[in-house]
């Protein structure tokens, strides 16, 4: 139990993630067409698909590094589980960008809030 703040953490990014790459997969059509929307009159309007496929493929990888980096964590490795909190980071923040992007602040604010744990994973592991 040396690591347990670590694992939750890794527990909860895994749920976060696994959750969100499943739902763009069952449901691609539906956040396409509902993101589109969202980002009508930007620079984005047109790299839907596509920016949904860099998303989909990130929250993928978090969340199945942030499952390795708990069975790592049980065998005394931290980098795996480090990777997973920064390559979380790095997802968090592609999405802030959109938000941004869309001029949409609550969503954006939403962000942070996932943002804090990720980013104090990281901290804990460096």
């Amino acid at each position: 139990m040396n690591y347990i703040t670590e694992i939750l953490i890794l527990l909860f990014l895994a749920i976060t993630f696994l959750q969100s790459g499943y739902d763009k997969i069952v449901d691609w059509n539906g956040n396409v067409g509902w993101l589109k929307s969202h980002f009508a009159n930007t620079f984005l309007e047109d790299k839907v698909p596509f920016s949904l496929g860099l998303i989909l493929i990130l929250e993928i990888i978090a969340g199945i590094l942030s499952l390795a980096g708990i069975w790592f964590l049980f065998n005394n490795c931290k980098e795996i589980a480090l990777y997973s909190g920064i390559v979380s980071c790095v997802t968090l923040l592609f999405l802030l960008f959109g938000q941004r992007i869309a001029k949409d602040y609550d969503g954006a604010r939403t962000i942070v809030i996932y943002f804090i744990p990720a980013i104090f994973l990281v901290f804990l592991l460096k």
